[in-house]
């Protein structure tokens, strides 16, 4: 392409800019000079151009593909652009979809509804037509039953014969073994079987055929008189319960439902087989399809399903008047083995009109006005959906006026233009959102400065943060006879608890455990003072005799006097310095507790004092636990304090545990963590490995805390003697 082509071209914007553009474009220009090449050569002659046809489709095929692929790309990136079409097609999916939505599921359900009912419809009439016949047969057991008290040897078959042809039903009766009437039907040479007592009524399956079937047994004279009453579920029943409805096509397997053609009667006073036995194997004719014997079994025949339809589905009385199939399931018992689990399929087929006469029909000549008045609603829910569409357009242009606003006002703030300010003109949440907008224009310049200060605290605060973890012990010398293991985790950045092990030769420790008040830079601070100042008193070579005096130190072990070895400090002496030296160099709410004690190596012996500070637990070897509590007050509170100090020996398996104030105050919704808690946590574990032992307290507390913020500086040290 020309490079002027080119340049005209992606002035009008007609360049393709992507990828998939420009392949489309070459599949496109391509498929294109191929049609034309065909039609050229198509020109020369009627054959001309047959090998490009493939090529052509395949092609154009692609070129489809690529074109429904940048169509999707141009819809979401340009004309979804806009905030008002993405409204629009929101308002779309949320007024005329779910309305669609409903009108299809009010569809399946109506039509699922008109055939559940055009179902129970013929299902009701046929157990309406069986009700009958029940009453039927129990008016003639008791005609019967009455004849015999006055006779003894009733000649029945007449009346019996009456009653059937009065009622429609085939009726048959036994009086004891003998047969009082069997000439209705061949299908019944014998009495019911024993499953079939009295009252009995259901849809049966006897010799390939269906019958509406009821049993009555009266007793008459120490005898049983029993009558069986049966009409055929055949095509004349089927045709008077679809002559009102419509088409009932019944679907079942081995079944005639050709009316059964009675075979001649056997004589009257022959004795039939007791109740419940079947002649011997016995084989007749029953209609035409199916041939069974009289125990019920196939002998010959189609053992497929024979549909049998009978009426057919009404004229539609109009536009909306749809067709209704519905199929249901009818259960029958069979006759020679009293089971219940076979079914028959029942088809119907109708029309809306008719469900909706028979649905109404108590209405009578008010059904017209429940349908006009159905009607109304419906027509008043579409009023209401396109109303609710026009506001929804007026009020999205509203909407979109105003984000059109805040969007060229951003436009400005992006370019630094922060005294551009947007003329508010209604009273609504975005007119108070576009006075916001002006509002945070000039609030942005304080805000810039204020994160300038906060960066410059962020960075101070991490300077700080690396000062104090260089206080902290890097690398603990243990002693021989003493494994040692410190743990500090800060609430915030930097953390105002304090420990610190000073080895001593040639084996000695200088151990120091504190917690400084308040939280931050400031307990940041004191702590280092308090660390420097530790270090300097316990590593400087003073003389021991007069200092104790001056600072007030009361030196005992187990309440008597303790004598110092010339070079040594007692803890209570540094302790002493500490408080005079804090108690002047910082202000007067600031103090801080502190437990230091020296560890003898040689004697196993501890000496220590406790200024303020959570007692330390000793846990001995056989479970015992200590708390050393023995010395004073907070140091640099007070001016003018005296310290004691005692010594413990340490044991082999022994475990001294200190901890601050993180550890046994953390709350929850059952209280405080507790030192007993932690106590009885250490001694479960006082065998493992001092880190080990660390992690299991640490994530008992967080565990006690919850999802909530760690209220304060978590210290813990441990110490086990060898």
């Amino acid at each position: 392409m020309p490079p002027s082509v080119r340049q005209k071209i992606t002035a009008w914007q007609w360049f393709p800019k992507s990828l998939l553009g420009r392949l489309t474009t070459y599949i496109l220009g391509l498929d294109i000079f191929l049609y034309l090449v065909r039609r050229l050569l198509r020109l020369f002659g009627p054959q001309g151009g047959p090998s490009l046809e493939g090529w052509i489709d395949f092609l154009t095929f692609i070129a489809a593909i690529l074109l429904f692929l940048l169509f999707v790309r141009w819809l979401r990136n340009d004309l979804m652009w806009r905030l008002r079409n993405r409204l629009i097609v929101t308002y779309v999916f949320m007024a005329v979809v779910p309305i669609l939505l409903l009108v299809a599921m009010a569809a399946i359900a109506s039509y699922i509804f008109a055939g559940q009912f055009a179902t129970f419809i013929v299902t009701g009439d046929i157990k309406s037509e069986l009700k009958s016949l029940e009453a039927s047969n129990k008016a003639v057991a008791d005609a019967l039953a009455s004849q015999l008290r006055r006779r003894r040897q009733p000649d029945a078959t007449s009346f019996l014969l009456a009653e059937g042809k009065q009622t429609g039903h085939q009726v048959a009766a036994w009086y004891g073994d003998k047969v009082l009437l069997s000439a209705a039907t061949t299908m019944l040479g014998s009495p019911p079987p024993a499953f079939a007592k009295s009252g009995f009524d259901d849809l049966v399956r006897d010799h390939g055929h269906l019958y509406l079937r009821a049993v009555a047994s009266v007793p008459v004279a120490g005898e049983e008189l029993m009558v069986v009453s049966s009409e055929p579920l055949g095509e004349s029943l089927l045709q008077k319960i679809a002559a009102d409805l419509g088409e009932i096509t019944l679907y079942v397997a081995d079944i005639n439902l050709a009316e059964p053609r009675p075979s001649p009667p056997p004589p009257a006073n022959k004795t039939g087989p007791s109740s419940g036995a079947r002649k011997p194997a016995q084989s007749g004719q029953f209609g035409t399809g199916v041939t069974v014997n009289l125990n019920g079994q196939v002998v010959s025949g189609s053992q497929n399903i024979q549909p049998t339809s009978v009426g057919k589905v009404p004229i539609a009385s109009g536009r909306f008047d749809r067709e209704v199939h519905f199929p249901t399931t009818v259960y029958f018992v069979n006759w020679e083995t009293g089971d219940r689990s076979s079914a028959a399929l029942l088809v119907v087929g109708t029309r809306v009109s008719r469900l909706y006469d028979q649905l109404f029909s108590s209405l009578g000549k008010y059904a017209p006005a429940a349908a006009m008045l159905l009607g109304a609603i419906g027509l008043g829910f579409i009023v209401i959906e396109l109303l609710a569409l026009l506001i929804g357009i007026r009020l999205t242009r509203t909407i979109t006026r105003s984000v059109a606003q805040l969007y060229v006002a951003t436009q400005h703030v992006n370019r630094g233009d922060f005294g551009h300010h947007i003329v508010v003109r209604s009273r609504d949440q975005l007119a108070a959102l576009e006075g916001s907008f002006n509002s945070m224009t000039d609030s942005i310049r304080r805000l810039l400065a204020e994160q300038k200060e906060k960066q410059r605290m962020e960075n101070e605060l991490a300077i700080a943060q690396e000062v104090q973890a260089q206080l902290f012990p890097k690398e603990i010398t243990q002693l021989e006879s003493l494994e040692l293991h410190g743990f500090c985790r800060p609430a915030r950045t930097v953390s105002g608890d304090y420990y610190d092990f000073l080895p001593q030769p040639p084996d000695r420790l200088t151990l120091a455990v504190g917690d400084v008040s308040g939280k931050g830079i400031s307990a940041a601070l004191l702590m280092a003072t308090i660390h420097s100042a530790v270090r300097a008193y316990s590593l400087e070579a003073l003389p021991s005799h007069g200092i104790p005096q001056a600072v007030g130190a009361q030196v005992s072990s187990s309440g008597g006097n303790l004598p110092l070895a010339r070079g040594e400090f007692s803890p209570a002496l540094l302790v002493g310095l500490l408080n005079q030296q804090l108690y002047r160099s910082t202000p007067a709410e600031k103090y801080a507790t502190l437990f230091l004690s020296n560890y003898d190596g040689n004697s196993r012996r501890l000496t220590y004092t406790n200024a303020g500070h959570l007692p330390p637990v000793l846990i001995g070897h056989d479970g015992s636990v200590r708390r050393l509590d023995c010395g004073g007050t907070v140091v640099g509170l007070f001016g003018d304090l005296s310290f004691e100090e005692s010594t413990v020996e340490l044991h082999q398996g022994d475990l001294f545990l200190a901890f601050s104030d993180g550890i046994t105050e953390p709350e929850n919704d059952f209280g405080e963590f507790g030192e007993e808690r932690l106590i009885d946590l250490v001694r479960d574990h006082c065998h493992q490995p001092l880190p080990r032992i660390t992690e299991i307290v640490t994530a008992a507390v967080d565990d006690w805390i919850g999802g909530r913020e760690q209220p304060d500086d978590l210290t813990l040290v441990l110490a086990r003697a060898r």
